[in-house]
């Protein structure tokens, strides 16, 4: 690479940091478009890959009750998690078709509609964490010990839910409105409040008083919200391509709706694949603990690595919202194809290091011979469906960037439900292979999964989804 390409990638790529509000993402160059909106979300995916295990990093060193208070939580926040992400697929869809109509008004009204849903969202399982913090310890099969240390992070987290539904749908409004940086900054931002406040909040480092695990619940609450206050800023002013007034703040019965519907598909696809997921966990216990750590750490290894993949994903779904919006189908097309062969291009590259490194990855976690084993064989057999993985997840994010959510989450109950758990059971347990058919069970239906996606996706039904 020449030293002025070299230049220019820097420039770009500090361009792609900093956002550019007048940018039109339905004209110029189809890759200078995807990169420009896919670092930031790469980046902001990378944040919330973060976010996950910093408190219980920290709180680790409180012992078992307090791990287990964070983990048993972290499992029914899920299903917020579920909803927030399903109703961030809505909010992107909308908002992107309304920019790419030319009608930042419109935007701004649906970004009105998405905050109402976020209240009622907030106010209905505030409440519920509120008043019943220790049934739910207690369905998840807490002890008294865990309850007892653990009850009021319970609280606390449920009862602050606005921070991460707010957080969540503001995020995808930026991302639908091509405002990408502007989400980077505000999840970076939560996230770095976060780390500094974990310590000192958990162990009373300095002036910060000693809260134990409930001070990992305020350190996530208060770093989230900041994030959020910092988004709302950027909404409520002209800074970013939707300004957000009192008057867009009305409530619209007839978007909300469109709203709901859009994001029940989306809800169903998270809670479709986490399902699959935690089946797929229950057959891989029946061979031990070693089989359940080494598939943990493949898994956790997976996740980072397809990070840029996923960002490239979330890419298509705006640039496929807004130029439908602008009335350029082929070019929403097109763009999908072309991110699809990046994202397939970046998993190729991945695969191949993945494949000579996978040791080294996968002892960076344990040294236990029986986990190491385990943990290379499902990294080696996953890294395998990399490059049709990457270029599904294009394929599908196009579907919801369309508004058409539920054409995915079809394909997930075939592949994850239909195809994928039937042959985990039956190649694991029926056939005796053990773990190992679990993980060709996941290969199989990763790359199913992209052919019926591309199936579908050539037919250009999605084309004419109204928002």
């Amino acid at each position: 690479m020449t030293t002025a390409k070299i230049k220019d990638f820097w420039q770009l790529f500090k361009q792609a940091l900093a956002g550019d509000s007048e940018l039109d993402y339905t004209t110029g160059s189809i890759g200078r478009m995807t990169f420009l909106l896919a670092v930031p979300m790469i980046l902001e995916m990378a944040m919330e890959s973060v976010f996950a295990i910093v408190d219980i990093f920290f709180v680790s060193g409180l012992g078992t009750d307090a791990v287990a208070t964070v983990g048993l939580t972290e499992a029914v926040i899920t299903l917020l998690y579920a909803i927030a992400i399903g109703l961030s697929m809505g909010a992107t869809a909308m908002v992107a078709r309304r920019i790419g109509e030319k009608d930042p008004e419109a935007a701004a009204i649906a970004a009105g509609q998405v905050i109402w849903i976020g209240v009622f969202v907030s106010v209905v399982v505030g409440l519920i964490g509120l008043f019943y913090a220790e049934n739910i310890l207690r369905l998840m099969g807490a002890d008294d010990a865990v309850i007892a240390t653990g009850e009021s992070y319970t609280r606390i987290m449920f009862g602050a839910c606005f921070s991460i539904v707010f957080l969540f749908l503001i995020n995808a409004i930026f991302r639908g409105a091509g405002d990408a940086a502007i989400a980077m900054r505000a999840l970076t931002l939560a996230n770095g409040i976060n780390i500094v406040l974990d310590p000192c909040l958990i162990y009373g480092y300095g002036p910060f008083p000693e809260m134990g695990v409930t001070g990992a619940a305020v350190a996530t609450n208060i770093g989230r919200s900041i994030g959020m206050a910092y988004g709302l800023f950027y909404l409520l002013t002209s800074r970013g391509r939707i300004q957000l007034h009192w008057s867009e703040l009305g409530l619209r019965l007839a978007i909300v709706w469109s709203l709901v519907r859009i994001s029940l598909g989306g809800i169903a696809q998270f809670l479709v694949a986490t399902a699959s997921w935690v089946f797929l966990m229950q057959i891989v216990s029946g061979f031990g603990s070693e089989a359940v750590a080494g598939y943990t750490i493949a898994v956790r290894i997976v996740m980072f690595s397809i990070l840029p993949a996923w960002g490239l994903s979330n890419a298509t779904a705006t640039l496929v919202g807004q130029n439908l919006g602008a009335g350029l189908p082929d070019r929403a097309e097109v763009s999908t194809w072309r991110v699809a062969q990046y994202s397939a291009a970046y998993m190729a590259i991945a695969a191949v290091a993945m494949l000579i490194f996978t040791r080294p990855l996968a002892g960076f976690f344990s040294d236990e011979a029986a986990v190491l084993a385990y943990a290379i064989q499902c990294l080696h057999i996953f890294a395998y469906g990399y490059v049709g993985w990457g270029f599904g997840m294009a394929v599908i994010q196009a579907f919801n960037g369309a508004g058409d959510t539920m054409t995915p989450t079809w394909i997930n109950i075939l592949c994850f439900w239909i195809v994928q758990v039937p042959m985990a059971y039956t190649l694991a347990i029926s056939l005796g292979i053990g773990p190992e058919g679990v993980f060709w069970s996941v290969f199989a239906a990763d790359m199913l999964s992209c052919v019926v996606g591309v199936l579908v996706f050539r037919r250009g039904k999605w084309k004419t989804r109204t928002v």
